[in-house]
């Protein structure tokens, strides 16, 4: 099981362009770090878009939902430093969602994923899911130039806090399937093949979106740990 915890919060947005470069440097060496000391967070990945939009992925891998509705949590949302701020009025269309890990097939983390978010209705649901699970992704972690396939469902509804305030309010989604690997052409062909929109369609999801990203950067709590303990 490639993924750290039993649920993650996944975050899609663009920046501001004029501010693209300060975003990563705060995200790398204050925002990161700040998250990860938070308990129950076990890692934190960047991904920017190689194909689609919009520019940037987020996905925190959490201990289970109740980490990412713990006091310590809600308690940095509410107290942003300064500098997260000034960063955050620069974010625009976050979509953001809680999720509870249904399926996660293959070991490790390729450096190249096809994320999708999408909606299904509660009678289509049902089959939707058993699809996937049982007929799409658990083959596609062996498969050439691949290496994991994850279901995700959005399973709480993020709290409104002053973070949220600032950057303006967060849209949602239902499912979301993340499949990592490395090769970036496998990856691609996946959103024309086995996971196209006309296929996810046709199995009853509805306002799909896909896009292609690459890791940009990464932290575990772990490391965090370490590289703590070395300073001190």
């Amino acid at each position: 099981m490639p993924l750290l915890g039993k649920a993650t919060m996944l975050l899609s947005f663009d920046i501001v362009p004029d501010t693209i470069m300060e975003h990563d440097d705060w995200h790398t060496h204050e925002h990161l770090p700040e998250r990860l000391a938070i308990p129950g967070f076990l890692r934190g990945s960047r991904w920017v878009a190689l194909q689609g939009q919009p520019r940037y992925f987020v996905m925190y891998e959490v201990e289970s939902l109740a980490t990412l509705v713990s006091d310590a949590y809600l308690q940095r949302l509410n107290n942003p430093s300064p500098w997260t701020s000034k960063i955050m009025p620069s974010y625009r269309g976050m979509v953001r969602g809680l999720c509870a890990v249904e399926a996660s097939y293959g070991v490790g983390m390729g450096h190249t994923g096809l994320l999708i978010r999408f909606d299904a209705d509660a009678d289509s649901k049902p089959g939707l899911v058993r699809w996937l699970n049982k007929e799409v992704l658990p083959p596609l972690a062996m498969q050439l130039g691949l290496g994991g396939a994850h279901l995700l469902q959005a399973a709480a509804a993020p709290p409104i806090t002053n973070e949220q305030r600032i950057r303006g309010a967060d849209a949602s989604f239902g499912m979301a399937v993340l499949v990592t690997g490395y090769s970036q052409s496998s990856i691609e062909a996946l959103a024309e093949g086995a996971l196209s929109t006309r296929l996810l369609g046709a199995h009853g999801a509805r306002n799909v979106t896909q896009a292609v990203y690459r890791t940009e950067y990464t932290l575990t709590a772990r490391e965090l740990e370490a590289w703590r303990g070395h300073i001190c």
